[in-house]
């Protein structure tokens, strides 16, 4: 799935931040309990210092098919245990290849993240407008009843908008826990990948 299909899911996913409390109250575009952090740090993962490096061909396509399996959640790490040990074999397990591997893995998946946090401020906003517009709604709705004639047309209307905004505004904010968690998922995955090949470097 690409960055842009991944952020649709989970800009449709999103809810408001009257569902659960946020960490800033503050920040509006912010609807979710876990800490905003909105850049990580590459140096912070790895432990020995990054340095940008290049390779032959033959070997950037290695690390290019390798990152291309660490970054895929789907895939457990342990399971990439050997294909990690493989690459080392081949091409060497030096920290500073190991720190190319890494990185290319970090610009990816930080690329992703940062993505998804975009969309989640963006939707937040969102979510509060739509929240808006139910309680104008409500208040139209109350303003309609207490008319004399009344309306029955408008009031009609105004009703279907308003369970039509209210089931869209619930149905978003079912799935906002694991939208959430989706920027965590990501880093935990990032330092996951870093000790591995940390790891690695080291044997």
């Amino acid at each position: 799935m690409t960055v842009r299909a991944l952020t649709g899911a989970a800009l449709l996913a999103l809810g408001a931040a009257t569902i659960a409390p946020a960490a800033d109250f503050s920040d509006p575009t912010w609807p979710c309990i876990q800490r905003k952090v909105e850049q990580l740090s590459p140096g912070i993962m790895w432990p020995h210092p990054v340095e940008e490096q290049s390779y032959d061909a033959a070997t950037e396509a290695a690390v290019k098919e390798l990152v291309g399996r660490l970054v895929l959640r789907r895939i457990p790490l342990e399971d990439l245990d050997p294909v990690v040990a493989a690459f080392a074999a081949e091409h060497g397990n030096d920290p500073a290849l190991m720190g190319h591997v890494f990185m290319s893995a970090f610009t990816i998946m930080a690329r992703q993240r940062q993505a998804i946090i975009k969309g989640i401020e963006e939707y937040s906003l969102s979510q509060i407008a739509l929240s808006e517009r139910i309680d104008a709604t409500r208040v139209e709705i109350n303003t309609l009843l207490d008319a004399d004639p009344l309306d029955h047309d408008r009031i009609d209307a105004a009703e279907e908008q308003l369970a039509w905004d209210e089931r869209i505004y619930t149905d978003r904010a079912q799935s906002l826990t694991y939208v959430c968690e989706t920027p965590v998922i990501l880093e935990q995955r990032l330092f996951a990948i870093a000790q591995k090949l940390a790891r690695t470097a080291g044997d």
